[in-house]
Parts: structure tokens; C-alpha cells; sequence
């Protein structure tokens, strides 16, 4: 959450009196003084006190394992969003999903109430890698791999910026590979294949930056971040 948000909700401060609070160096983030009011923070990993007392943030972070045919979206007519997979008991009005996967794909979907760090994550300047398991209706071959390496250009001109396609077991009629990307276009994994003429028959995320979906995590299932794994987390806390 935005420091300046955890002042104003817990102290109740007008923006004048903020203004002040960080003019004087009464806001410390681990025992240093932070003059910046956009800064992310959390008490899970920060100690953060102003003038002289300790702020406390209740954020959430949930990892889910997104099935087919579920949109990542806050609210659908027609279809099951993934907020809705999450139980009552920890539903949060400020819950979102942090970027899209499409409805016919599985995989990690990182829902957190923490506005910043998902802004943040998806951030161009940040390149945040994310990285798939591609079922593919045809052969990937070596050429595919150096294309990918290249750049794919689609069909309409755009040119993707490099990516990482390793083969895992190729043949004629259907192939199973693991691509990493540093950008989120538009249906951007399938159109990369397509302009290589093959088409994705099956996808699913399996990491986004530092997290990976865990093998024990079923789908449509979803667990609080781990300790660690919020950890991993911190560069996007600055």
C-alpha cells in the first residue's frame, strides 16, 4: 500500500499535516526517514513508524491456480471470475487480479488488495518475466527457438522483444515447450506461435517474476503468499 494511504487511514491526517509529517522526517521505514509518499510498503516486511508510532497494514496476497474457463476479472455477468474463487471468508472489496490470462488459460494469477505492487509488477520498465507450458498442434523445431530468440514479428507488424522457447518434447502433430516473456500484448503467446504458424492448444502460466505456482496447488485453488515468497517480492516495495 502507498504510504501516504497507510498515514491517512490509520492517522487520520489532512494533506497539510502529512506534508508536514514528511517535511520534518517524522516517517521511517526501517528505521530510516522516507520522504516519499508514494512509496509501497508493508508491515509484513517494513517497520514503519511515524512520529513516533508504528503503522501496521493488513494487506492480502493470494496465489491462485486459474482453471479454464475462469476470467480474471473483478466481476462478470456470464462467466466465474477469479475473485469469485476466492472464499468468503477472505474476500476484500479491494481484492484484483494483477494482469489478465485469457479465459482458456490455466495457471498462477497473483490477487492481492495491494494496488502498488500489482501497478508495479506490470510496470513496462520493470520487465517482470512470466513463463508458460505451451501445447502447440505441430512440430517446434530449432528455428522456432531462434525466431523467438529474435523476435517474433506478427502478422500485423508488431515485433515482440525477445523470448525464451525451450523445446520439451516436439512432434508432427503436437508439441509441449516452456516459453519465458518479458511483456504482456495481447493474446501475445498465441499470436507469437501463430505467426510461426502453429497454434496453441493449451497454455498455463506457471511463474510471474519470483513466484511459481506450486506443484501442490490444485486447480482452482489458491493460499496466501508464504512469508518467503512476499520476500521475493520486495524489489517491487521501493
Amino acid at each position: 500500500m502507498r504510504l501516504d494511504k497507510v498515514i491517512e487511514q490509520q492517522l487520520n491526517t489532512s494533506r497539510k499535516e502529512m506534508k508536514r509529517l514528511f517535511q520534518q522526517g517524522k516517517v521511517l521505514v526501517d528505521q530510516r526517514i522516507e520522504r516519499r509518499p508514494e512509496r509501497n510498503v508493508d508491515s509484513a516486511l517494513h517497520q514503519i513508524m511515524v512520529a513516533g508510532r508504528q503503522l501496521e497494514t493488513q494487506e492480502r496476497y493470494y496465489i491462485v491456480n486459474k482453471p479454464n474457463g475462469v476470467v480474471t476479472a473483478n466481476l462478470d455477468q456470464q462467466h466465474q471470475t477469479v475473485i469469485d474463487l476466492i472464499a468468503p471468508r477472505d474476500q476484500h472489496p479491494d481484492l484484483y487480479a494483477v494482469g489478465r490470462l485469457d479465459r482458456d488459460t490455466e495457471g498462477l494469477v497473483l490477487v492481492t488488495t495491494n494496488g502498488q505492487l500489482g501497478y508495479d509488477l506490470l510496470h513496462p520498465s520493470k520487465k517482470v518475466t512470466k513463463r508458460y507450458e505451451v501445447v502447440v498442434n505441430d512440430l517446434v523445431t530449432p528455428e522456432d527457438v531462434v525466431a523467438f530468440a529474435t523476435g517474433i514479428t506478427f502478422h500485423g507488424g508488431v515485433t515482440c522483444k525477445p523470448a525464451d522457447l525451450t523445446i520439451i518434447d516436439a512432434r508432427v502433430d503436437r508439441s509441449f515447450a516452456s516459453l519465458e516473456i518479458a511483456e504482456g500484448k495481447f493474446h501475445q503467446v498465441k499470436k507469437m506461435f501463430l505467426a510461426r504458424g502453429k497454434k496453441v492448444i493449451q497454455l498455463k502460466r506457471t511463474a510471474m517474476g519470483s513466484l511459481v505456482l506450486p506443484d501442490d496447488l490444485a486447480v482452482g485453488s489458491y493460499r496466501s503468499l508464504t512469508q518467503e515468497e512476499l520476500k521475493g517480492l520486495a524489489a517491487h516495495f521501493r
